[in-house]
């Protein structure tokens, strides 16, 4: 994922005429940075099914090789279309890793270290478009290096390929396909041979054991089912799975947490600054743009390092309710920066460029004389911004797994991750027209408001999940949102730290 949102930007620039006989058109360019996006749209459902047909594990391995495939293809590219299918192929790796390898972790860990081990796949991907970025910038000026660019995104998934090779599959699928003697083998590998262990496992399995029974004759009964129930979970069909989220109350209130989070994750403009950072200090007169870009790169980095040591230890519910506010903040300083700033000159020469079809960067020179102060408080503001996401909104949203019943796990985390990459094609299609018909003052303005509608929803719908088992969120969200009893909860599991 970091190599497919890192490097496209670099490439774009230095692809020039090797894929014909002309530089890329701005038609051209918006198919090659979509088609990525599109196809993670499209893969997330479809990759839901397979993950609970196929395993966690085998999806994994699947987004690995398409991940190769896509870079690879990409790399010897020839002609536009060519580039395409390869921007494509990415997609698809990117729909069903996201939301899988969460999943995956998520099923795997202990309660207590869940939080963290899930973000430590965000940790990942930040600390990879930092590399991208760095990528990008040594390769612009090769011969041909945009190939290397992308190519070179191969390299760190086929280490992964095979590594997978030797990792398990999550003890919660094998239960659900009735490998219960291998589940009980992974989750010892798990826990430990320590003092105490044999019994945490044997606890662990019977929960997850009595959650899938459960669930199978329940969903049986609901669905009408007269075949026997053995089997019944190993083979669930997408449909049936679908048909279990939107009928039970748990599960779907499960699902608007979850696809809520996600929502918020990208409209809340993060994405803007990872595709656009660029273009937005050329506008307010940064002589070099993309060196300055790197500062938000390397921010979120740094933040999601504190995110991991935060996460489990603050909680899901309330690291979010107290990085939300310094969000706004944030926002609401660029909106008033920009608010102070003549970037008449800016914009007017940007749409010539835009006419011309060139990659034209308004610098300092072009700009009026006038005070370096509100540049740097945007920059400034910006790294606060991007640092409090980077703390909550980057992390929490990829627990969703945790949220769902083992029944629909991969169905409702795909459906939250397709919110995500709907989202996301949203808010970098509309970014530049809000600029120029709300200007920057309103735009930023707008994705303030919506951070204040993510604090709201969160302090009124979240309950904090942070070191429950996974087979005990479900009774939260049972009989209403569980809010209360999530905060009776993690009161006592701090205390009990504490004591």
């Amino acid at each position: 994922m970091n190599n497919s949102t890192g490097v496209i930007s670099s490439t774009l620039v230095s692809i020039g005429t090797d894929l014909g006989h002309t530089s890329l058109t701005i038609l051209d360019k918006s198919l090659i940075t979509s088609a990525t996006s599109f196809f993670a749209l499209i893969a997330s459902p479809i990759m839901g099914c397979l993950a609970d047909t196929l395993g966690r594990k085998r999806v994994i391995l699947i987004a690995s090789t398409l991940f190769v495939a896509g870079a690879l293809w990409q790399a010897f590219a020839q002609n536009v279309w060519e580039m395409i299918a390869g921007r494509s192929i990415v997609g698809l790796a990117v729909g069903s890793a996201s939301f899988v390898v969460p999943l995956y972790i998520a099923e795997l860990a202990p309660g207590e270290a869940r939080g963290r081990l899930v973000t430590i796949a965000s940790l990942f991907i930040t600390g990879g478009q930092v590399v991208a970025y760095i990528v990008g910038w040594l390769f612009s000026q090769q011969l041909h290096g945009w190939r290397w660019m992308v190519g070179l995104g191969a390299v760190p998934a086929a280490i992964q390929l095979v590594i997978l090779v030797f990792m398990p599959e999550t003890p919660r699928w094998l239960i659900k396909s009735g490998r219960n003697d291998e589940a009980e083998v992974v989750l010892k590998s798990v826990y430990g041979n320590g003092k105490g262990m044999d019994a945490l496992v044997r606890d662990v399995l019977q929960r997850v054991e009595r959650e899938d029974r459960e669930e199978r004759v329940a969903a049986a009964g609901r669905l009408g089912s007269t075949v026997s129930t053995k089997g019944f979970s190993r083979f669930f069909r997408l449909g049936d799975s679908m048909t279990e989220l939107f009928r039970v109350s748990g599960n779907r209130r499960a699902l608007t947490i979850a696809c809520m989070l996600q929502g918020f994750q990208q409209l809340c403009g993060f994405n803007v600054l990872m595709y656009f950072s660029g273009t937005i200090f050329a506008l307010v007169g940064f002589t070099s743009p993309t060196l300055t870009s790197l500062s938000i790169a390397v921010t979120n980095f740094l933040f999601t390092m504190a995110a991991f040591y935060m996460i489990d230890r603050v909680g899901r519910r309330w690291i979010l309710l107290y990085s939300v506010p310094i969000m706004v903040l944030g926002l609401a300083a660029c909106a008033v920066s920009f608010y102070f700033l003549d970037l008449s000159s800016a914009l007017a020469s940007q749409n010539e460029a835009i006419k011309r079809r060139q990659l034209v960067a308004v610098t300092s020179t072009e700009r009026p004389s006038e005070s370096r102060t509100w540049p740097m408080l945007i920059l400034i503001a910006m790294v606060v911004y991007v640092a409090s996401y980077a703390i909550g909104m980057g992390n929490v949203p990829w627990q969703q797994s945790e949220l769902f019943p083992l029944s629909v796990r991969a169905a409702g985390s795909s459906l939250a991750t397709m919110t995500n990459w709907t989202s996301n094609t949203l808010v970098g299609l509309t970014f530049l027209p809000m600029m120029e018909c709300l200007t920057p003052t309103g735009t930023f303005a707008v994705y303030s408001g919506v951070c204040v509608a993510c604090w709201a929803c969160t302090w009124r719908y979240y309950p904090e999940t942070a070191g429950l088992e996974l087979e005990d969120v479900g009774g939260l969200l049972k009989d209403g949102w569980g809010v209360r009893e999530g905060d009776v909860l993690w009161e006592e599991r701090r205390r009990r730290r504490a004591g």
